[in-house]
């Protein structure tokens, strides 16, 4: 047995349900102790910018950890002690708990994000970002094995021998959204190339990139009509930067907020899901959600050519350099012709079983069986 253990939330952060069902997949009994926490990440950051704030996320996690702990016992008067247990993304603290409940049992922390890092791409400067790496040292060392999703962030880790690499992947949801696929075959004749992008809006995604790149392609007469969804800080940058309203060729829709549930069944309706753009250190260095989503979705995925993506799922992106608006509307003129749209979309469909839970949850089932012995993982 495998507890999945801590305050996530799959329902609005999907890896702690994508390493679940991957498990599942492969015959693993997981059972959740998970009491959410109810905070978005953009609540979490905010709240990390406004210390004051602080104490309502110390009143909220205490409830929920006397819930887990409740629980936790529970499980184990009932079942005895877990081969294993995985503390959920955004885990920084529960991992610490989770290391009193269980001293002596393996124990993986799916570490996603660096604190420091994210509040560092954020604008975070000073005390604020050595406290959050004090954290993030502290939530590594009391994990058995600790999980990233790209070698650059393995090379961040302390203790790179503790790191496993684990892709984000997507959830069934948005596989299941893909199918059948309705856009298959492209825009038809005078239709637009319908794009979107969806997101937190945050440095590392350069959505004003995006928007400058649609004021590039409305000049250029490329038409497309493109749904931009989320808040966040450069949100006003890049609708600043955007076309307004329907300029020309290029009509801008922007929705502040979608509810998840719905999200994959309005991007599967797009043909083209935008990844992220910028330059900064950390966009360097992931894979986003949306790229494995949007392919899970069998959309045409275009974003920034870096080194994890290329890596991960080169041959199944369109990639344009980094913080290059003008290279971004090019390829969108480019996928706004139908048979180049056609071999972008079969290359996109050949990665869809790559970002599957059962395939990106291997790395993670080898190094439970060498730790713990086949049979036990």
């Amino acid at each position: 047995m495998i507890v999945a253990f801590g305050t996530y939330d799959a329902a609005r952060h999907p890896r702690a349900g994508i390493l679940v069902a991957g498990l599942r997949a492969h015959g693993r009994e997981v059972v959740e102790v998970n009491r959410p926490l109810g905070f978005t990440t953009a609540e979490r950051v905010r709240m990390l910018r406004e210390p004051w704030r602080l104490p309502v996320l110390l009143v909220r996690m205490l409830t929920c950890w006397a819930r887990l702990t409740a629980a936790a016992v529970t499980l184990r008067a009932r079942r005895g002690t877990p081969a294993a247990v995985l503390v959920g993304y955004l885990g920084h603290f529960d991992v610490l708990l989770a290391r009193v409940l269980y001293p002596r049992t393996t124990l993986v922390l799916d570490h996603l994000v660096f604190a420091a890092d994210t509040a560092l791409d954020r604008g975070a400067r000073g005390l604020r970002v050595r406290v959050l790496g004090l954290l993030d040292r502290a939530a590594t060392r009391a994990a058995d094995v600790v999980l990233v999703d790209t070698a650059e962030h393995l090379a961040m880790l302390r203790d790179p021998g503790k790191g496993v690499v684990v892709p984000v992947g997507a959830p069934d949801a948005w596989l299941a959204a893909g199918e059948p696929d309705a856009a298959a075959a492209g825009p038809a004749d005078g239709e637009p190339l319908r794009v979107v992008f969806f997101g937190l809006f945050t440095p590392l995604q350069g959505a004003p990139v995006i928007g400058a790149a649609l004021t590039l392609a409305a000049a250029a007469g490329t038409p497309l009509d493109v749904t931009m969804v989320g808040s966040g800080q450069d949100l006003a940058a890049t609708r600043a930067a955007a076309p307004s309203g329907t300029a020309g060729s290029v009509r801008v829709t922007w929705h502040e907020w979608i509810d998840p549930a719905a999200l994959p069944g309005i991007v599967a309706s797009h043909h083209v899901c935008l990844g992220i753009f910028s330059a900064t250190p950390k966009g360097l260095r992931v894979v986003p959600n949306k790229v494995y989503q949007g392919l899970a979705a069998g959309r045409v995925v275009v974003t920034s050519d870096t080194a994890p993506q290329r890596r991960a799922l080169g041959e199944h992106l369109e990639l344009v350099p980094p913080a290059d608006a003008a290279a971004l509307a090019a390829r969108l003129a480019e996928l706004a012709d139908p048979a180049r749209y056609a071999a972008a979309a079969a290359r996109a469909r050949a990665g869809r079983d790559e970002v599957r839970p059962a395939v990106v949850v291997a790395p993670l089932l080898g190094r439970l069986a060498a730790s713990l012995g086949s049979a036990a993982a």
